[in-house]
């Protein structure tokens, strides 16, 4: 891999590339944008329960901020990089880090979360929790289980956002056309943040903490690897990779945007006071050597008769300095990055604040994450969300002849785009069945969930 041929302007799906004022990257952003999955954002929960009085940040706010991030982060390491000798003799690869580079990361930003379901962090595990219940040594259960490959089954009891978010952008879904939204490689390449397989998952090792794909999206995810040039790690048996160099930038935005906007909300709802906010953004703020920290402390004096306001000037003031020191870091980092030897996030890698953060993250921990309002929005969400899975995969996995009219009923809520053909494997099936499920709003899936218990008519 190298800095000239590690992108590519070819959308997935697509043989050739369409003519149009706007650059390939740039409709990326137009795709998104406008697709429905990024739409349903508005109404799944980011940290805190959806707002009733005091406005807090949903899913869709979230990505906004982040892929604004991201494009700072982009046009500033495009900046550089497209003056390296390699890359300056290149006349693509140099237009491409000039002009395009800040519009792949910010797309990936707003994408970054698409596969994220209902219900905060909570949606994910209440996804697998009927398969979980299901792991058990029960005859009937070990049965079921046989229904699934060693790999098929580790996806099912530890389904993952991240693997999803590259489903939803390349799947090719009934009556729809194939590849999905049909991004480029580039963008795409840039949300694989676990580049390997469900079987290869670990804690420990940076980018397989997690796992980047479901094993019906196995090719798809090889063809992007390919396309990429991405470099292919050594894991007996495994499929991994290491991480696209893009990914880097806009897991930092996505880093700083949480750290630092998690604690906004939190002072908005009451659970933390202006002064402990006020203290840990200044702390970051003070490391920025660009800023006269005097003159920001005296604009954030100026504005403390209306507290929110002072502190989203400090909120602003705290970004910029973290996304600028996420690119110094990237850009002394690059070469290592780029073969995949690099093993940390870039906020990690910020000495001057690693401190600081490391508080905000156990104050976060200990008083916004398990806020009473967190907690219970948690609980609602886990039992919502793994009843609704167990509804409809049941249905599902019942042999046609066999099924129930409640079973043939529920089936029949699926839209068409998510319907599977009856020939299909049990895995093929549920994967259909975790299309639907994992796309709802926190409001669609209450509804539901309400109906089909006769709560509500």
């Amino acid at each position: 891999m190298t800095w000239n041929n590690c992108f590519s302007p070819k959308r997935f799906g697509m043989d050739k590339p369409q003519g149009d004022i706007r650059t390939e990257y740039e409709r990326d952003w137009d795709r998104i944008i406008f697709s429905s999955a990024f739409r349903r954002l508005q109404n799944k929960t980011q940290v805190f329960p959806l707002p009733e009085e005091v406005f807090v940040h949903n899913r869709l706010t979230h990505s906004l901020e982040v892929a604004s991030v991201g494009r700072s982060l982009g046009k500033i390491v495009g900046e550089v990089l497209h003056k390296l000798d390699e890359v300056n003799s290149d006349e693509a690869a140099r237009k491409f880090y000039r002009n395009s580079l800040k519009s792949v990361i910010a797309t990936a930003c707003l994408a970054h979360d698409l596969g994220n379901p209902a219900f905060g962090h909570s949606g994910e595990e209440a996804i697998s929790k009927y398969f979980r219940k299901r792991d058990t040594e029960k005859d009937k259960d070990l049965k079921f289980k046989k229904l699934f490959t060693v790999a098929e089954w580790k996806d099912l009891v530890t389904f993952e956002g991240n693997a999803n978010a590259l489903r939803i952008i390349t799947m090719h879904q009934k009556g729809r056309l194939k590849g999905g939204f049909r991004l480029t490689y580039s963008t795409i390449g840039s949300i694989l943040k676990y580049p390997c397989e469900s079987l290869a998952s670990t804690k420990g090792i940076l980018h397989r903490k997690k796992y980047g794909y479901f094993k019906i999206d196995e090719a798809v995810f090889l063809d992007i690897a390919k396309e990429l040039n991405m470099i292919e790690d050594t894991v007996e048996g495994k499929t991994v990779y290491k991480r696209h160099p893009f990914v880097y930038l806009v897991e930092a935005a996505d880093d700083i945007c949480y750290n630092i906007i998690d604690f906004e909300d939190a002072h908005r709802l009451g659970i933390l006071g202006y002064k402990t906010v006020r203290n840990y953004f200044e702390e970051i703020i003070s490391t920025n050597k660009k800023d006269d920290f005097e003159l920001v402390q005296k604009q954030a004096d100026s504005l403390e008769d209306d507290p929110n306001e002072s502190l989203a000037y400090l909120r602003a003031k705290a970004i910029n300095t973290l996304t600028n020191r996420c690119a110094d870091v990237f850009l002394n980092n690059k070469e290592s990055i780029l073969s995949g030897l690099y093993n940390k996030s870039l906020i990690e890698d910020i000495p001057e604040v690693s401190d600081t953060l490391k508080i905000i993250k156990d104050i976060s921990t200990k008083q916004i994450y398990n806020a009473r309002k967190v907690v219970e929005l948690e609980i609602a969400g886990f039992r919502i969300m793994s009843a609704l899975v167990k509804d409809f995969v049941n249905a599902a996995l019942t042999p046609k002849d066999d099924r129930e009219k409640e079973h043939k009923k529920i089936l029949e809520l699926l839209p068409k785009q998510f319907a599977f053909d009856e020939a299909s494997t049990p895995y093929i099936k549920v994967m259909h069945i975790l299309d639907f499920v994992s796309g709802m709003t926190d409001l669609f899936a209450l509804k539901l969930y309400r109906k089909l218990r006769g709560i509500e008519l």
